[in-house]
């Protein structure tokens, strides 16, 4: 009994060993795994977080579950069979899983109870701006959150998911960078011609790190073409997640939430949440492709990126003064004790 107690918790919690080189401000996080439409009913997906091969899917109820992807029974993966009303059903031999995660049923034995240990491990999910997110770890937190998306007069919507080929805090690092726009994205965020930027203040405190008030010129802000002063306030409150908001001085708002799925140490998923006041829904698919254009230009440029991990020693890459704010979210994530995907951790 001692030995099937033991390899049930084993099973239960064999991450835990793994999921301790990844800090809890991490491990416990939030992070977006699918947009819910494209989940529907009676489906399931591969998917992984962390390095961690994981099976998403939804009971004909339309409940969600998130399991390791690994059948206890012979160690192939569950997301190669089905859902069945509220169960998982495995392709290889039809081992019935309910919605914990049980064992329920052996098609070729009737009535054999299976022992409790024929148990995948479960973690939580939960649903919110049209995205589902996941957690391995007991969360920190709840999910992040976004004002705008239920602000009247704002429409909303999504860019994404945008596969990128290098880690996800070199994601959110160049989503705090201002000085590649003249360069990166120029006739749209920046323009060579003027690529000078004013001094600005960064601000790191127990909310995480800030940049107020920045106010920059550039073409086409807003993707409505029409080039306009705006004023940037950035804040990252989690090590994977950045919020923006640009407001230009007519008071068209662009709000973005950047949700950035850490895949394995050097590869990343980027979700981009937006929310508008100066277009109608109509105008929406041309909002969102004007994301993905400015996203793809991005993406271009991360996966270039020799060192796909990010180092946080000040003598691997040099810096200068525009460097502010990437330097204060990699002194922020070593004060957090972010080991995994940091180079040299």
């Amino acid at each position: 009994m001692a030995a099937h107690n033991q390899s049930k918790k084993s099973l239960r919690f064999g991450m835990d060993t793994l999921m301790q080189s990844v800090a809890p401000v991490v491990s416990r996080d939030w992070h977006v795994l699918a947009a819910s439409q494209d989940l529907p009913s009676g489906s399931l997906r591969a998917v992984c977080l962390l390095g961690q091969d994981l099976v998403l899917w939804r009971g004909l109820d339309g409940a969600l579950h998130l399991w390791r992807d690994r059948c206890p029974h012979r160690s192939v993966r569950l997301s190669r069979g089905r859902v069945v009303d509220k169960t998982l059903v495995c392709a290889y031999h039809g081992m019935v899983y309910g919605p914990e995660g049980q064992c329920v049923q052996v098609p070729t034995h009737p009535g054999y109870i299976p022992p409790s240990h024929a148990c995948v491990p479960t973690y939580r999910v939960q649903e919110r701006y049209g995205l589902i997110f996941a957690c391995l770890g007991t969360p920190v937190g709840d999910l992040p959150t976004f004002p705008e998306w239920e602000e009247p007069g704002f429409v909303t919507g999504l860019s994404g998911p945008h596969m990128c080929q290098t880690g996800g805090y070199r994601a959110i690092e160049n989503f705090l960078d201002i000085t590649h726009f003249p360069f990166v994205h120029p006739e749209i965020l920046g323009d060579p011609a003027r690529p000078a930027i004013a001094d600005y203040k960064v601000v790191v405190d127990a909310q995480g790190v800030h940049i107020p008030n920045l106010r920059v010129w550039q073409p086409d802000p807003l993707g409505i073409g029409k080039g306009d002063y705006v004023n940037y306030s950035y804040h990252i409150s989690r090590p994977l997640t950045g919020y923006l908001r640009k407001v230009s001085p007519g008071g068209e708002c662009l709000a973005l939430l950047y949700c950035v799925t850490p895949v394995t140490e050097e590869m990343c998923v980027g979700w981009m949440l937006m929310a508008m006041n100066f277009i109608g829904a109509s105008g929406l698919p041309a909002a969102i492709a004007f994301q993905d254009r400015v996203i793809q230009q991005d993406i271009t440029n991360l996966e270039t990126h020799l060192l796909k991990q990010l180092p946080l020693g000040r003598q691997v890459e040099f810096h200068v003064p525009g460097d502010r704010a990437s330097l204060a979210y990699r002194q922020w994530l070593q004060q957090l004790g972010v080991t995994y995907g940091i180079l040299g951790a």
